[in-house]
């Protein structure tokens, strides 16, 4: 499965274009290494998504779904 069409199907993002925005901005990462919306999500993939103010750090189970792994806020003041 595609990786924007997943990250909308587990309600992560809610809207498949601002998935594909983030992934093609750099913010969705595997292995430290940007990936694109075209992407192909594996089970055992461990993804990394920075949205706004925090990070989700989340494997990709079996049934496609997410198992989150952890989640940190990110502190924006200068």
């Amino acid at each position: 499965m595609r990786l924007d069409k997943f990250l909308k199907v587990n309600g992560i993002i809610k809207r498949r274009t601002v998935a594909n925005e983030l992934a093609k901005s750099g913010k969705i990462t595997k292995n430290d290494n940007p990936i694109k919306p075209s992407y192909e999500v594996k089970t055992g993939d461990i993804l990394n998504i920075t949205l706004y103010n925090k990070k989700i750090i989340f494997k990709v189970t079996d049934d496609y779904k997410i198992e989150i792994l952890e989640e940190i806020k990110i502190d924006n003041k200068i």
